[in-house]
């Protein structure tokens, strides 16, 4: 009989069958009463409905939602902060404090620019030029920057430059020199011996404007602080000074009729009609003395700014399209030589043009064949394999046939430009872009030279080439070789476009003196009354001067009704 204190072992439920047990990953099967009773399964696509944030959980996202914009604000601020590697190299340093004798020579070229520009070009840039460039030459010495043989040459070429309009009275070689002049001086303020160098030093002088202005007022107000004691005696005795030489001047001037005819020829006239253009040129010339001074003080180093190399295409790649290049330019002169020597007249005949249209017809497209293989050059240059010796020979040679041949394509388009010239007449235009063609020739033996002795010195070669050719093309007195040209022609062929010619300066005056009657008279009426020849001695040119010798000497005829009927048949081509 069981104990009664020990426990009652109930039986285990009954398990079911292994028959009776569905096996894993099956649904088990449903009667027809569970199938009604269940609700019906969702599509595999829904999802629930998202839950409604709670207040701190709207709370929280608000956070990290600024915590985000903060940081990104943060990270563009230091983008904007910090510069790239290249403009931290190239950027200068803190200017040195503008010195005494720079403030001097920058209100020197103010009041000079006041007095003597507005009237004309010709002496006066020089005036106003020589003491911008001593406040350039102070600035640097302040700070303690050596004068380079470099700049020497840039800024006695600008000088140079600025001869041209004290020689010449045509507004467009003077417009090149002065624009020359310009980027020559800023040149030597900045130097440069690379491609970025001297391209980009030649305009940095825009970029010191507004620092210089900054500069050069940061610099009088320091030593205006503390320093009026100095300052007063100075002002005194320049007021007392002007107001003596008004006041005597005045009275000299109403006592003798031949000192005031003097005074009259130095001093610029100044009325108060024109007080504010002259204001506006004293603000010019002090704007640019400070930019000029303060880029000498501390000019950007853009010999620094580097160009990252381009990847060096392999010797087939890039070989074969110049290969092909040099094999078309040789076929195109051989083409030429059999018809210059043989064919000619045949190809007149079959084209049905003259030798002049033949000539005009080919040379603008020769020019610009100049000009695109000089870009080919380049950008040949700058994806060139350079793995060994035997690249750069390959280099240094297809290169050098391309110039050699580009060469021969220059000669060619100056022969055209002969023929057409002797057929029509020399013109502005047609003188303008011979004197182009001729230097991208220099230019290209240039290419040639660099070659042979490396190519470090080919920036400065080519930026000194075109500021030599705009001196030459300035002092050869262009209207004058236009005038010269078809006066000549008149007198072998009596053809001349005599409404052209009236379009001309006054360095066309002495050429057109030796026309006959009424042609003189038709052509030197025309230029006289444009220009008047007459103006202040700081800003008349020589060219202005010897045309009023020669109109003095030799006044002209009767004016003539009809200058256009003098003109002959194709005068119609004087515009191309």
């Amino acid at each position: 009989m069981p104990d009664e204190t020990e426990p009652t072992r109930t039986a285990p439920p009954p398990q079911p069958s292994p028959a009776a047990t569905p096996p894993t990953g099956t649904r088990p099967a449903t009667t027809p009463q569970d199938a009604a009773a269940r609700p019906p399964a969702a599509p595999g696509h829904a999802h629930p409905y998202p839950q409604p944030l709670t207040p701190d959980q709207m709370r929280q996202q608000q956070w990290q939602q600024w915590q985000a914009h903060q940081y990104w604000q943060q990270q563009r601020r230091q983008k904007a902060v910090e510069p790239p590697a290249w403009r931290a190299r190239v950027r200068p340093g803190p200017p040195a404090r503008i010195r005494a004798a720079s403030l001097w020579c920058v209100l020197a070229t103010a009041l000079l620019s006041g007095l003597f520009l507005g009237e004309g070009l010709g002496l006066n840039l020089l005036i106003v030029a020589v003491p911008a460039a001593l406040a350039a030459f102070f600035a640097a010495q302040a700070a303690g920057r050596r004068v380079r043989p470099w700049s020497l040459v840039w800024g006695f070429g600008g000088l140079a430059l600025l001869a041209v309009p004290v020689l010449r009275d045509a507004g467009w070689p003077t417009f090149l020199a002065v624009l020359s002049a310009l980027l020559l001086g800023s040149l030597a303020l900045h130097g440069g011996r690379t491609w970025p160098g001297v391209l980009i030093g030649s305009l940095g002088l825009i970029g010191s404007v507004v620092p210089g202005i900054r500069w050069g007022r940061r610099g009088l107000r320091e030593r205006a602080d503390g320093a009026r004691e100095r300052w007063g005696p100075v002002v005194r005795t320049v007021l007392i000074a002007t107001v003596l030489l008004v006041v005597f001047g005045a009275l000299f001037v109403s006592a003798d009729a031949a000192f005031a005819k003097l005074l009259g020829k130095l001093v610029p006239d100044v009325s108060l009609l024109d007080g504010p253009w002259r204001i506006l040129l004293c603000a010019l010339g002090l704007i640019g003395a400070l930019a000029a001074a303060r880029t000498a003080a501390a000019p950007h180093q853009w010999d620094k700014a580097e160009i990252a190399p381009a990847r060096a295409c392999g010797r087939m790649e890039w070989a074969l399209p110049l290969v092909v290049l040099n094999l078309l330019f040789a076929a195109f002169i051989a083409v030429q030589l059999t018809v210059l020597f043989g064919e000619y007249a045949a190809v007149l005949d079959a084209t049905g043009l003259n030798h002049s249209d033949y000539a005009r017809q080919g040379f603008w497209q020769l020019l610009w064949a100049t000009l695109l293989t000089l870009a080919v050059i380049a950008l040949a240059g700058r994806w060139a394999p350079r793995s060994d010796a035997r690249d750069a020979v390959l280099v240094r040679s297809v290169l050098g046939v391309l110039c050699l041949l580009t060469l021969v394509v220059v000669v060619s388009a100056l022969y055209r430009m002969n023929m057409y010239v002797g057929s029509y007449g020399l013109t502005r235009l047609r003188l303008s872009v011979t004197a182009m063609e001729i230097w991208l020739g220099v230019v290209l033996v240039l290419i040639m030279a660099a070659g042979v002795f490396g190519p470090r010195w080919l920036p400065r070669a080519v930026v000194g080439s075109a500021a030599a050719a705009v001196l030459a093309f300035g002092l050869a007195s262009p209207d004058a070789l236009v005038a010269e040209r078809n006066v000549a022609r008149f007198k072998k062929t009596e053809a001349i476009d005599v409404d052209y010619l009236r379009g001309l300066s006054a360095d066309a005056v002495p050429a057109l003196d030796t026309l006959p009657e009424p042609q003189r008279t038709c052509a030197l009426r025309g230029i006289t009354d444009a220009s008047g020849i007459a103006g202040p001695w700081y800003a008349v040119s020589l060219g202005e001067r010897r045309a009023r010798a020669v109109v003095e000497a030799r006044p002209l005829g009767p004016a003539v009704t009809d200058c256009g009927g003098l003109d002959s048949d194709d005068s119609g081509n004087y515009g191309r």
